[in-house]
């Protein structure tokens, strides 16, 4: 594997060709120097998710990593949350839940004017075996897509909807309640690497602007098939201890549930993001 030494005390190896890193060297749950800081950000942009082992954190140090790379986001709908800590999300299955979060390949909350710039993830307690998440880097796929694609889909935008949590995470009637809703660039540019990459995703994409029904459904289609190809992925098997963050700028992932009815609970932290953009 290749590996890139960015500090004296930092090791970042990556996990596949195109999408995640090890980093080794680095306690999150202490204060980042600027070195480390500079290193993980330019690391998580090129990389699109980083993982670690063996952190151990409560969640006003978790918020306070958060909190180094940005103001932190509270979820719209998500029902499970850390008490006393609102920016802190339980991530949580057992026996009794029929369903988890990111059963579908997504972005998180990318239905928001400003979707979240990452997502920091700590399990907690894991199951025997299975429960990973696999990730996709949407700067790999957008650079895999033929020329004539690419210059088709410049410049052009894309519904994103939020209705997709009416019913799923909300009890009783929730049918007054308004949930995010935008329109972004199809295509984004990465604010810190500059690079392009492909902002659909099949949970909260519903349309492309402009587009016929039957085009838009056509399009959007063949691009999540696009996104969703095992070369431009990665795949994290989970420990007590592990972090995983990822870079919703540039990155898609789906939680596999084939781990019933044991038990796997975590805790997230989500930082705001900016409004996407694209720049040739």
């Amino acid at each position: 594997m290749e590996t890139t030494m960015t500090t004296p005390s930092i090791t970042i190896t990556k996990t596949t060709p195109h999408c995640g890193a090890e980093v080794e060297g680095v306690d999150l749950a202490q204060p980042l120097n600027d070195a480390t800081f500079d290193a993980l950000n330019n690391a998580l942009a090129e990389h699109a998710v980083l993982f670690f082992r063996d952190q151990d954190m409560t969640p006003e140090q978790h918020k306070t990593l958060g909190r180094r790379f940005g103001e932190l986001h509270i979820h719209p709908a998500f029902p499970r949350l850390v008490e006393g800590h609102p920016e802190v999300m339980e991530i949580y299955a057992d026996e009794n839940s029929t369903y988890i979060a990111g059963e579908r390949w997504h972005s998180d909350v990318s239905c928001d004017a400003e979707p979240p710039l990452g997502t920091i993830l700590r399990m907690i307690e894991v199951p025997p075996v299975g429960g990973d998440t696999l990730f996709a880097n949407m700067c790999a796929a957008f650079d895999a897509l033929s020329e004539p694609m690419r210059r088709f889909l410049s410049g052009m935008s894309a519904v994103h909807d939020g209705e997709f949590y009416r019913g799923r995470y909300e009890t009783g009637d929730d049918g007054n309640k308004t949930y995010p809703r935008a329109e972004h660039p199809v295509v984004r540019t990465h604010p810190v690497s500059g690079k392009q990459a492909l902002f659909v995703n099949r949970i909260f994409t519903s349309s492309i602007v402009g587009l016929q029904k039957s085009e838009s459904d056509a399009l959007l289609e063949m691009l999540f098939q696009h996104a969703e190809r095992p070369e431009f992925q990665c795949r994290f098997k989970w420990r007590p201890g592990s972090v995983a963050f990822w870079d919703n700028r540039c990155a898609q992932h789906l939680a596999l549930w084939d781990y019933y009815p044991n038990r796997r609970r975590g805790q997230r932290v989500t930082i705001k993001g900016e409004t996407p953009f694209f720049r040739q």
